[in-house]
């Protein structure tokens, strides 16, 4: 397996905790007590660490930080996409991208009707996939989607209930009516969790909102604090600021439901964001006004520490034992660590691992074109396969079909092969893969054997 692992010594204990013989499914699955809900909490375009939790002196995340207090965090987190689309694909699948077809926003930045079109048969292969909807489903949950959803419609992701219709002719393509949740209020959730607790079934949550994502439009009030004290900031920045507190205000008031319905205790708590994000800061960054390079460079899209590292936690009040995990978690081992702490067998033919049962000493991911891919050819759009391990940081570029009026091309975009040691060089700066040929023969192998455009003959 190109992705090292070890024996998680807590695995036998926390499986006892979590597994045995009595509530019975339809599927056949028999456990002791009633399962765990599960509430996966979907951060939108933020860095890995603008969060108080993971040290930002600047953003106040308090409701975030009270999460993470009570969980195993993963500080060294990473998706295995710097794109919302795939990533969230990723996650629901516990799949790379290449594996579930979803490698970009688009099939090509074309008009909505040809879009559509376009995008079928992408969509179509994808929900042929395991999903973790499903699996839940299959297993008594009911469902529900809310915010940021690409693949059609809640009911076409195999939800019970939601808000996104994914009708190209009224607006659907990445959320829809979906993306008011968070911006406008949590009443649906709400009267979900009701539904779900009066049915007395098991629930999945989907809590993705369009936060804090553009627009950047925080309330007044979260935009006054930042003005006062981050003077010589750009006016992006502040407002980007801004928006990552509201975006934690939301979280607030969804564990809020939880707990003023007694539901928290029962209640597996997950959050990581889509990809990163940092904001074109004009006093060191400038860039053109169009809104596709209102970001910075080395961030969102980009397969460097500031587009795919992400925290990820796992709460389950109990059965968890809050602490900070130094290893690393993937994207795509939420979907097999989920499964696991519910009491359920990990499916099969999964590229992620069951963290209950595993610890990771690597880990590898992908970066590729924004608004064109190719369908039944993935890695026709590759830009750069990349791998962390230790202190390293490996990238190779290949130069896939691109559609470069979304994104600048720097120097560093142009470059083969990058190795950067992050306990030295934290910002990815300094190219150290001349020093370290062992180390880059050891990387491109493991490479090779996910990704096949660096494939290394015999």
């Amino acid at each position: 397996m190109y992705e090292r692992r070890r024996p998680n010594a807590g695995t036998s204990a926390l499986h006892a905790l979590v597994g045995a013989v009595t509530f019975a499914f339809g599927v056949g699955v028999a456990l002791a007590e009633p399962p765990p809900n599960v509430v996966l909490i979907l951060s939108d375009d933020q860095a890995w660490d603008d969060y108080g939790f993971m040290g930002s002196k600047v953003v106040k995340t308090p409701h975030l930080d009270e999460l993470a207090s009570r969980s195993l965090v993963y500080e060294r987190g990473y998706v295995v996409s710097p794109l919302c689309r795939p990533s969230l694909a990723s996650i629901v699948t516990g799949l790379h991208p290449h594996e579930h077809g979803v490698v970009g926003n688009d099939v090509s930045p074309a008009r909505r009707e040809a879009r559509d079109a376009e995008d079928r048969p992408v969509r179509a292969a994808f929900h042929e996939k395991e999903s973790l909807v499903r699996f839940l489903v299959e297993r008594g949950y009911l469902a529900f989607q809310s915010g940021k959803w690409w693949e059609g419609s809640a009911r076409d992701g195999g939800f019970t209930h939601g808000m996104t219709h994914g009708e190209p002719t009224r607006g659907g393509r990445h959320g829809d009516i979906g993306l008011g949740i968070g911006r406008e209020g949590l009443a649906p959730v709400a009267e979900f969790l009701d539904l779900a607790r009066e049915a007395e079934k098991p629930f999945f949550l989907w809590y993705a909102p369009f936060l804090p994502h553009t627009p950047h439009n925080p309330p007044e009030r979260l935009l006054a604090s930042y003005l006062d004290k981050m003077p010589g900031l750009s006016e992006g920045a502040v407002k980007y600021y801004a928006m990552i507190e509201w975006f934690d205000e939301t979280c607030g008031d969804l564990l809020r439901h939880l707990d003023e319905r007694g539901l928290r205790e029962n209640t597996l708590v997950v959050y990581v964001c889509d990809n990163g994000w940092r904001a074109a800061d004009a006093a060191s960054a400038p860039l053109p006004k169009e809104w596709w390079n209102d970001y910075a460079p080395k961030s969102k899209g980009s397969p460097y520490e500031g587009g795919v590292r992400t925290p990820i936690l796992f709460s389950l009040p109990g059965k968890l034992a809050p602490r900070r995990e130094m290893g690393f978690a993937s994207s795509i081992d939420i979907f097999p660590t989920i499964a696991s702490l519910c009491g359920f067998g990990v499916p099969e033919r999964l590229s992620g691992f069951d963290l209950t049962a595993t610890q990771r000493d690597q880990l590898v991911g992908s970066a590729y074109s924004i608004h064109n891919m190719t369908p039944g050819e993935p890695f026709d759009t590759l830009q750069y396969g990349w791998l962390r391990e230790g202190d390293w940081k490996f990238l190779l570029r290949h130069h896939g079909t691109d559609d470069t009026r979304y994104r600048t091309v720097h120097e560093w975009d142009r470059v083969p092969v990058q190795l950067f040691d992050l306990s030295a060089d934290p910002e990815e700066t300094k190219n150290v893969a001349s020093e370290h040929p062992a180390l880059v023969e050891r990387f491109s192998h493991i490479l090779s054997d996910t990704f096949s455009p660096f494939a290394i003959s015999p």
